[in-house]
Parts: C-alpha cells; sequence; structure tokens
C-alpha cells in the first residue's frame, strides 16, 4: 500500500548511489545475494536473541534489496536478475517468522505456522497474476521498473518490513502480532484473486 508513495522519495537517492554500486564492479546479482546474507544473519540473531541487532541486519538486508534494482537499472535489466531477487525476497521473508518459532517454538509454533501459511497464499496470488500479466503483456511502473508485473496491495514490501521491525523490537507479543498480520495478508490474497478475476475473466 505504501510502496509506490515511497518510490519519489527513495529511487532518486537508491539510483544515485546503484549508480556508484556499479561502476566499481559489482553486479546486481551480487547485490541481491548480499542483501540476502544481511537478512539471514538477522533471522540468526533473532533465534541468538538479539533483536536489536536483527533490526539492523533486516534494514541492511532491506536497503541492499533496493540497491540492486537501482545497479540492474545501471547495468541493463535482465530476466534471471529479476528471478533472482524475488527468489531471495522470498527466502528472506520465510526466514524471519521461521528464525521466532526456531527461538521459542512453544510460544510461537502454531502463530509462526499461520503467518507463514499467509505468506504462502499471498506469494501464490502475487506471481501467479505476475505470470498471467506477462501473458496479457501489461505493463507497469507504479513500484518501478520491475521484471516481474507488480500488483499492489493492502500490505506490500514496506508494511513487511515495519512488521518484522515491531516483531523484534517486542518479541513477547509476536503470536498477537502474527495473527494480525496473518489476516491482512489473506485481505490482500482475496483482494488480488478478486483483481484477477475482473482483469483475466475474459
Amino acid at each position: 500500500m505504501l510502496d509506490r508513495h515511497l518510490r519519489p522519495y527513495i529511487d532518486p537517492p537508491l539510483n544515485m548511489i546503484g549508480g556508484q554500486i556499479a561502476r566499481s564492479g559489482l553486479t546486481a546479482n551480487m547485490v541481491t545475494l548480499i542483501g540476502l546474507a544481511f537478512g539471514l544473519a538477522g533471522a540468526g540473531a533473532i533465534v541468538a536473541g538479539h533483536f536489536l541487532l536483527a533490526v539492523a541486519l533486516i534494514l541492511a538486508s532491506r536497503v541492499a534489496d533496493g540497491l540492486d534494482g537501482a545497479v540492474a537499472r545501471a547495468h541493463g535489466v535482465t530476466d534471471f536478475g529479476g528471478y533472482l531477487d524475488i527468489t531471495c525476497d522470498f527466502i528472506f521473508y520465510a526466514a524471519i517468522p521461521l528464525a521466532f518459532v526456531l527461538g521459542d517454538s512453544g510460544q510461537n509454533g502454531l502463530a509462526g505456522a499461520v503467518l507463514l501459511a499467509s505468506f504462502y497464499i499471498n506469494g501464490a496470488s502475487f506471481l501467479g497474476y505476475a505470470i498471467l500479466a506477462e501473458k496479457k503483456q501489461m505493463r507497469s511502473d507504479a513500484h518501478g521498473t520491475k521484471s516481474l508485473y507488480f500488483t499492489g496491495g493492502l500490505l506490500e514490501g514496506a508494511e513487511t518490513i515495519a512488521f518484522f521491525v515491531a516483531l523484534c523490537l517486542w518479541p513477547d507479543w509476536f503470536a498477537p502480532l502474527a495473527y494480525g498480520f496473518a489476516a491482512l495478508c489473506s485481505v490482500t490474497a482475496v483482494s488480488r484473486i478478486l483483481l484477477a478475476a475482473r482483469v483475466f475473466e475474459r
């Protein structure tokens, strides 16, 4: 919901820094993998109970996730780069809830399972829509230049990162926060399915 509104503010500095990174020799795929490494390190910090460190690593991961697109635009966007980016995003989004479950399975197990299931359903609705949008040769730059067609929703990247940070700041509230976010993920998935029914029915 917030991503398209943040784009005009975050894209210019990301593009400037991304251009400098591109000139250094780093590729967009390297930046993507660095971002994933930060994210997985953040998950490890959660398991170990170092929640403030996890916040820093999660934010570093998402900065890298923004920069890889800027580097790609400087070098030239590739299909594999887009594929690697979305795959690493899904790994990251799964790793953070899983880390809370591994850190305290007794308290967080059920809520974590519900949250991950909602991510799975929401991800399926997102990727399925992107496949059909590509088949119809639909294009949109509302979320920046992407290799995949991005549909908006109630919950997008900005909201998910804010949620992860909130979990790290208030880890004892993981279960109620997870159930609430899972419910909103379900609303996002259902709204996307209804949109797909309207756009692709014929």
